[in-house]
């Protein structure tokens, strides 16, 4: 057995001839050379397999995985199981790697030894257009870039890109790898880790392409879906608040809308209570939906005086102003309050 390398490139392949020879190249392509890539065909009907072959008979770096059809999280399970590197890097067949993406990253955990993942800019590869969701999301997560930002982040969404991270392997084995179940494999690992006191840091460069396919998982599959995320960031929520808020299991809400209140449900059938819900809108300020009473922002008692805030909008642009007001009455993100939406 040669010397293992320094990096693991982990990446599953299903149904990926089409794009997966540009994502090995841009992989060859690293200035970085101490790396293999262990690629794991996940039962594919197309030629994804006769592609890996051809890429592993020119590098011996490329080191193709074949398995049944069992879905992701079976496929990276699987994958990490082989991975000899010392760091894991993520990588999904249809994104590209910039260059000196494993070099800068593998510079991160040299520089910090108390570092378990680390993530990078990334580079909106869809039509800003046509994906606007997405091209949002990926404005908002590269602006967050040190382990505070992400953490006080995390209910809001995930804060980093699965295919930018790069983990120490001895991390993703003392916390067990990927789980399966009805929730997004990537957001479950990172609330895991993060409630697990693992140190994460962004790299402020674009190192990765993160493209947009219209048959990502992210769009065709339910456990991606917005229920998915907000029962699995509902648990972690609960578990937060048990930790760090004084008035647990008291909350109050800003949100008094349906939606907001669909979400606040979720946090109350795992023991919260909504003492009340703050709106902006006057008429519904003094009504009471479910019972519990909405104030206007206004009406919120002092930082520290009251239950803790969670804010539950989710509309453009909404948590900076809520943010904007909540500062210039004391309130600090993560001692008074957290963004959820």
């Amino acid at each position: 057995m040669k010397r293992s390398p320094l990096v693991s490139v982990l990446m599953p392949c299903f149904n990926a001839a089409a794009t997966l020879a540009a994502a090995l190249e841009s992989i060859l392509a690293q200035t970085l050379g101490d790396f293999e890539v262990v690629a794991v065909d996940d039962g594919s009907t197309d030629a994804t397999a006769e592609v890996l072959r051809a890429f592993a008979a020119r590098d011996t770096r490329i080191r193709p995985v074949f398995a049944p059809h069992g879905g992701i999280v079976a496929a990276l399970n699987a994958g990490l199981g082989v991975c000899r590197g010392e760091l894991v890097a993520r990588m999904d067949a249809d994104d590209l790697c910039l260059p000196e993406r494993l070099a800068r990253q593998a510079r991160m955990f040299t520089d910090d030894p108390l570092l378990g993942v680390a993530s990078c800019r990334v580079r909106f590869g869809g039509c800003e257009n046509a994906c606007a969701g997405y091209a949002a999301y990926v404005e908002w997560i590269n602006g967050l870039l040190g382990h505070e930002e992400m953490a006080l982040s995390r209910f809001v969404e995930s804060p980093l890109a699965h295919p930018s991270a790069m983990l120490r392997r001895d991390v993703l084995a003392r916390y067990g790898g990927y789980a399966a179940g009805r929730f997004p494999e990537d957001y479950e690992l990172w609330l895991r880790l993060f409630a697990a006191g693992v140190r994460f840091a962004k790299h402020p460069d674009e190192l990765l392409v993160w493209n947009d396919p219209p048959n990502r998982l992210s769009r065709t599959h339910e456990n991606y879906g917005v229920d998915a995320f907000y029962a699995l960031k509902s648990e972690h929520l609960a578990a937060w608040l048990r930790a760090n808020a004084a008035s647990w299991p008291e909350v109050v809400v800003w949100g008094a809308g349906r939606v907001s209140r669909k979400r606040a449900e979720l946090l109350a059938a795992l023991g919260a209570r909504v003492s009340a819900y703050v709106d902006i809108d006057p008429r519904k300020i003094g009504q009471r939906p479910g019972g519990v009473r909405v104030i206007a922002p206004d009406m919120l008692p002092a930082p520290g005086a009251g239950p803790f805030l969670l804010t539950y909008v989710a509309s453009r642009g909404a948590r900076g102003e809520i943010a904007a007001h909540l500062a210039a009455r004391g309130y600090l993100e993560g001692a008074h309050y957290l963004h959820a939406a």
